[in-house]
């Protein structure tokens, strides 16, 4: 006799889409999530005087048609991220405002990031989402960092600060630190660079009204009473041809099968008996998280917008490398959101919270002018210090593991199967690719559930 059918490790949006699925069917599952809240990548956070923010992801483009289904379905509502206006780029001491595509870059810059760009979505175009690692000339090109490639095409130095900006915006890594084969297979899946960088029309199209944390918390109240155990981190995994026992502190749950939810190296930090395959450990040791910390600045007012700025700026310069508009819905005050990504994160991590504000608001004032000086309140969250994530925004596979590994980043493992993210083909790593990679875990519970 077992406790429920499916055990599901993590509470995030992978895990609970599959335990949505799942229960959708009649099977009883239980959901075992180590903080003392759902929602994992997702979090909620509130200025001093009540204004809410979120601390996690809380984009969600047009595109990402399954979390926008899910999002409506829980009864929740978007509003667009506000864009009207010119963006700026620093580099160098200077700051250029512009209104077009070329982020303010010279036009000798600006021309050669295009083609860069297009030679990039070229080699990306062949790339299998659905098997890299056997996609044309895998091994040559997973061989390569996404830094050596950059640099072996172009000795232009503000084109390759843009891209040193940029790839860190998109991964909170640097481009030494993935392999050109990662890279072209994450912006393949998620519909090319203009989609993955764009406001209006991209990734960071929408919001949702009082934060995507809610997404969590209302499939976790509509599972109902008794399946989401919170405060219960899962240790080991005990497996066999007949069941699953899944051990927490606390406790123990049996189940015919499992759905770990959990980012790669998390899930590789779990003891299971037997041993997993090595081509299984072996990728949980290659998949390391990005580092970033997530600030909100907040201001009386929009100010940016009387002076017809959206709010989005590149930094080219220092350590916080991206702004936007996140002021709420209801325009009660003004909020910008910046990030300290990649190395600049490992550095800033070092500092207090008063240097990291002091640090941030005199880019501000840089980017933004002397109205920035003086910010209402500063809120921030290191998710490297998540002792249940250690970094966001996900995982990132350096040079030559696709090839090696990467075949067993979500293929079941007998009774065992793998959400998240990081396993998805489509929109990989973000929300989208998340509640995608819970419903493919579900789909494959279903198939061999008698």
């Amino acid at each position: 006799m077992t406790d429920c059918d499916v055990v599901v490790v993590g509470a995030g949006l992978a895990g609970l889409a599959a335990a949505r699925r799942l229960t959708a069917t009649g099977l009883r599952v239980t959901v075992l999530e180590a903080r003392d809240r759902v929602a994992g990548r997702n979090l909620g956070g509130h200025l001093a005087d009540g204004v809410p923010v979120e601390m996690g992801g809380q984009w969600i483009g047009r595109p990402q048609t399954e979390v926008l289904k899910l999002v409506d379905e829980l009864g929740l509502e978007t509003f667009p991220t506000y864009d009207r206006g010119d963006g700026v780029t620093l580099y160098r001491g200077k700051v250029t405002r512009y209104s077009d595509e070329t982020f303010g870059l010279s036009d000798d810059a600006a021309v050669e990031v295009g083609r860069l760009q297009q030679e990039l979505e070229a080699l990306a175009e062949p790339v299998s989402l659905s098997s890299p690692w056997a996609s044309p000339d895998a091994a040559d090109v997973d061989r390569r960092t996404l830094d050596e490639w950059l640099r072996a095409n172009t000795d232009d130095a503000e084109a390759l600060a843009f891209w040193n900006a940029v790839v860190p915006a998109l991964f909170s890594a640097q481009p030494a630190e993935m392999s050109l084969l990662h890279f072209l297979f994450y912006i393949k899946s998620g519909g090319m660079i203009d989609s993955l960088v764009a406001t209006t029309g991209g990734a960071q199209e929408l919001r949702v009204v009082g934060g995507t944390h809610q997404i969590s918390e209302r499939i976790a109240a509509e599972l109902g009473d008794g399946i989401v155990r919170l405060g219960s981190p899962v240790h080991t995994i005990v497996h066999d041809d007949d069941h699953v026992e899944v051990v927490f502190d606390g406790g123990s749950s049996t189940a015919a099968r499992v759905v770990v939810a959990v980012p790669p190296t998390l899930a590789g930090r779990l003891r299971y008996r037997p041993a997993l395959p090595g081509s299984r450990d072996g990728l949980t040791q290659q998949i390391p998280m990005g580092s970033v910390i997530k600030i909100q600045v907040a201001y009386p007012t929009p100010f940016w917008r009387d002076a017809g700025l959206n709010g989005f700026a590149f930094n080219l310069d220092d350590e916080l490398g991206v702004t936007l508009d996140n002021s709420p819905v209801d325009g009660r005050c003004g909020v910008l959101v910046g990030f300290f990504e990649g190395a600049h994160a490992r550095t800033a991590a070092a500092w207090t919270p008063d240097e990291r504000r002091a640090r941030a608001v005199a880019s501000l004032v840089t980017l933004y002018g002397p109205a920035a000086a003086d910010p209402i309140d500063y809120v921030e969250h290191d998710w490297m210090a998540e002792e249940f994530t250690r970094g966001c925004y996900g995982g990132r596979l350096g040079a030559g593991v696709w090839t090696q590994y990467g075949s067993a980043l979500s293929e079941p493992i007998g009774r065992l199967h793998w959400a998240g993210a990081e396993t998805s083909d489509v929109w990989n790593g973000y929300m989208d690719g998340a509640v995608r990679s819970g419903y493919r875990a579900a789909a494959e519970v279903l198939a061999a559930t008698p």
